[in-house]
């Protein structure tokens, strides 16, 4: 075999897997969007924190998943990720169905195998980083600390999701706050810090943006401390979740200066979109710690699950990890 026929036989490969990864997504935007419809009948006991929830592994996890595998995070442990992501997902949705108990506890760790997957695949890359084992891609070294500890948010927010569905309260944290935590980390964790390092790697292809990789360490770091906060400091919570709303819109500010570089004209328009998203979202979830650190209900949980949960998943998330695909395919063809 030629190496013509070993490169087309790769883009064929590449572009089953891109296939399917969006296969599942949309598969998984229709399971959300019927559970959603019965929810809202009364026909499912599910709340907005719980559908919240469950977007991300039916939707913005596979999107994710692909974006790394698109930037050459692509290992045995990640393709065993993708491959049983569907079931454990819908699993998801019947654990969030289910009163807390075993059985949910139980449907809820097939999820967890997904996110342990992912973080050790994660923890190996960093391994062999720490060890400077030369890499084959063009992954930068701050890229793939990013891509990795995107990863390690998955198995926070999983181990938070098991928690709850078990029906436990670690270090006394009542629900939903143990379903929240869960939510904060599939997306503030994954997603975002997958957006960022896509981001990365499109300015260290045009060698812009030097300074990008200390707002992106901000990004990264700050929902571990935003978490942190929850248990030890109110102060600590409150500054953390500013300082969390703040690098993101820089994030944003950044997507946004990026559009007129981008080879994709869907890929442009879905980064207006979320760079104007998100900073409606900031403000709010900046209310939410004012408040919460006030001690005032002005802002409740469901109202903000409604309000910055939907802004966040589907206002930025959403159409930053799709942009970032759309531009990938682009640029690749």
């Amino acid at each position: 075999m030629n190496s013509q026929d070993r490169a087309s036989l790769t883009m064929k490969a590449t572009t089953i897997q891109g296939s399917w990864a969006q296969r599942y997504a949309v598969l998984g935007a229709v399971i959300w969007a019927a559970v959603a419809v019965l929810a809202r009948i009364g026909v499912a006991p599910i709340g907005a924190v719980e559908l919240m929830f469950l977007f991300a592994p039916l939707v913005i996890v596979p999107l994710g998943m692909e974006l790394g595998r698109v930037m050459g995070s692509d290992t045995p442990l990640t393709r065993f990720a993708r491959r049983i992501q569907p079931v454990a997902a819908t699993l998801a949705v019947a654990a969030l169905w289910l009163p807390p108990g075993r059985l949910a506890g139980g449907l809820a760790c097939v999820w967890m195998v997904v996110c342990l997957s992912m973080t050790i695949a994660a923890l190996t890359d960093l391994s062999s980083l720490a060890r400077s084992q030369p890499d084959s891609s063009t992954r930068s070294t701050m890229q793939r600390i990013t891509v990795a500890v995107a990863q390690v948010d998955l198995s926070v927010g999983g181990a938070w999701l098991v928690a709850s569905r078990l029906g436990l309260r670690p270090m006394g944290i009542q629900e939903p706050i143990g379903l929240l935590t869960a939510v904060h980390f599939h997306y503030a964790g994954f997603a975002t810090a997958m957006i960022a390092a896509a981001m990365l790697q499109f300015a260290a292809l045009r060698h812009e943006h030097r300074w990008l990789r200390w707002l992106v360490a901000v990004v990264i770091g700050m929902p571990f401390v935003v978490a942190v906060g929850f248990v030890i400091s109110p102060q600590l919570k409150l500054a953390a979740a500013a300082m969390f709303s703040a690098a993101v819109a820089g994030l944003a500010v950044v997507l946004r200066s990026s559009t007129k570089r981008l080879q994709s004209r869907t890929a442009r328009a879905m980064f207006y979109v979320a760079s104007a998203t998100i900073f409606a979202g900031m403000v709010l979830s900046t209310a939410y710690a004012v408040a919460d650190f006030r001690g005032s209900d002005v802002l409740p949980i469901p109202q903000m699950a409604r309000t910055h949960g939907i802004l966040n998943a589907v206002g930025f998330c959403l159409p930053a990890l799709l942009g970032w695909l759309v531009e990938n395919a682009a640029v690749s063809q």
